[in-house]
């Protein structure tokens, strides 16, 4: 469990002045160590105090702060109250959630039910593409339906397509460094289970990616989070848990973060390639989203800026979900050649291959996908500037960063409703996930949304619209529990 420091917690977590304006009464006017007690649990539930952390000394933290230390303790003394805390003599106070404040088990919605669908952030298909692309496929097809089907590695022409992407996008990479698989998810979890152990540390962004989250999970690994907030990541914080904590792996997603929508700079990444090479720490590099880029061209591959020696540790995995379509499950691992091959030999006794006729397809569509996204770019940025319209005109009081590329807004919703306004929501007729789904604490961004832009403006402005007036009814933020969305 990590040890928060008082100049640590209160420079990069707590914020110094922020909590020192509500201590004075600036939130509300209300007493300071209310307002302290409130700014704590708003950064734990935010998710940039980690869960079960030490909080600095009573003592500490008081003189930090400038204020006396019975402040602080009746802060404390309320956080425990509220279950937000708790202390045992001699260890200090800790970070804690009340119960219910954990999210339970996913459960999936039938397509065609009259709802609005926020949960899924995935655009439909390219319908002319994809049709001409399974033509072309099914003439194809004719030449390997002699042979047994069976491609662990993938289809030879499809991996050197791949590749060449890679290559194109500024990552010198040969079709032997490639891996077709049934989808992102799967090249992650297959990854997972050969580099990781049960009970090996890695590191994981918080929010992140609820799939992810689930999958490390069930690896047995066990998560340390670093805070991705409105501005991005702290360099220094991330450079300092991979010192620290010696993570085996490290769960990133640099390009478009899912679901901040945030977009790492080029010297964050170089610094945080060095320090993984000093720990030795694997990093795995989810770039499912690395070319919905908006508002500028894509980066280039993470593993691009890695310095000599260092390539091999990155392990990067991709798919054409969000380019093209979920429905479509092929992804990609991009690795050293030999770790190439062992996840081949992993993945045999669970997924032997991906299916022929996909790959073919995914072959025809890699070949013309720059027209794809020449169209569909512009429609995603024009869908995102109708969905921040729409939400400043119906619910002002919401906030949030316009993201410079990927395919939702993390909406900040100024207190912690979240759950119960997806459950209200249902009644309206919409589907929506709260923050917490995405939080790799239980409990926390609770007073977040992410909201897909991957609707038709109109269909985005009345999905606004029921949210408002689920708002508008009340919410109750006493219950727990009820149906959750199955989150992609």
């Amino acid at each position: 469990m990590a040890d928060v420091r008082v100049v640590h917690d209160v420079d990069r977590r707590l914020g110094s002045r922020q909590l020192s304006q509500l201590v004075t009464g600036a939130a509300g006017g209300h007493p300071g160590y209310r307002a302290l007690a409130h700014g704590i649990r708003t950064l734990l539930l935010d998710g940039r105090i980690p869960l079960h952390t030490r909080l600095p000394a009573e003592r500490e933290l008081a003189t930090a702060l400038g204020v006396s230390r019975a402040t602080v303790t009746a802060a404390y003394d309320l956080l425990r109250e509220g279950g937000y805390a708790r202390s045992r003599r001699g260890a200090g106070t800790w970070t804690e959630l009340p119960d219910g404040r954990r999210p339970s088990s996913v459960a999936a919605f039938p397509a065609g039910d009259g709802m609005l669908d926020l949960a899924v952030a995935a655009p439909g298909a390219p319908e002319a593409e994809l049709s001409d692309a399974l033509a072309a496929a099914a003439l194809d097809l004719p030449r390997h339906a002699s042979t047994p089907g069976y491609h662990p590695y993938g289809l030879p022409e499809l991996r050197e397509a791949v590749a060449e992407r890679f290559t194109r996008r500024g990552l010198p990479t040969l079709p032997d460094q490639i891996l077709i698989t049934t989808g992102a998810q799967y090249a992650l979890s297959l990854t997972l289970s050969l580099l990781g152990r049960p009970g090996d540390r890695i590191l994981v962004e918080n929010p992140s990616y609820p799939n992810a989250l689930d999958a490390i999970r069930r690896a047995g690994l066990r998560a340390t989070p670093v805070p991705v907030t409105d501005t991005g990541w702290d360099t220094g914080l991330v450079e300092s848990t991979l010192r620290q904590a010696v993570p085996r792996l490290a769960y990133l997603v640099p390009d478009f973060q899912n679901p901040t929508g945030s977009l790492m700079p080029r010297e964050q990444r170089v610094r945080i390639l060095e320090a993984a090479r000093a720990t030795g720490s694997r990093l795995v590099i989810d770039e499912t989203i690395a070319e919905i880029a908006l508002d500028g061209p894509p980066p280039v591959p993470f593993a691009a800026l890695a310095p000599h020696g260092v390539g091999e540790q990155v392990v990067t995995v991709g798919s054409l979900s969000k380019t093209h379509w979920g429905g479509l499950r092929i992804g990609w691992v991009r690795a050293g050649s030999r770790l190439v091959t062992e996840l081949a030999t992993a993945r045999v006794p669970s997924d032997m291959s991906t299916p022929v006729i996909e790959q073919l397809v995914a072959l025809h569509l890699l070949a013309g996908m720059d027209d794809v996204l020449r169209e569909r770019l512009p429609r995603l940025r024009a869908q995102r500037d109708a969905l921040a319209a729409s939400l400043a005109r119906r619910l002002p009081e919401w906030r949030w960063r316009t993201p410079p590329g990927g395919l939702s807004l993390w909406v900040d919703l100024g207190r912690p409703i979240a759950s119960a306004l997806a459950r209200a929501a249902l009644a309206h007729g919409v589907r929506i996930e709260g923050g917490a789904r995405f939080g790799a604490d239980p409990g926390t961004h609770e007073h977040r949304l992410r909201i897909p832009y991957t609707l038709p403006p109109t269909s985005g402005d009345e999905a606004v619209r029921r949210l408002a007036a689920a708002l508008g009814d009340g919410l109750d933020t006493a219950a727990t529990g009820g149906p959750r969305n199955w989150v992609a």
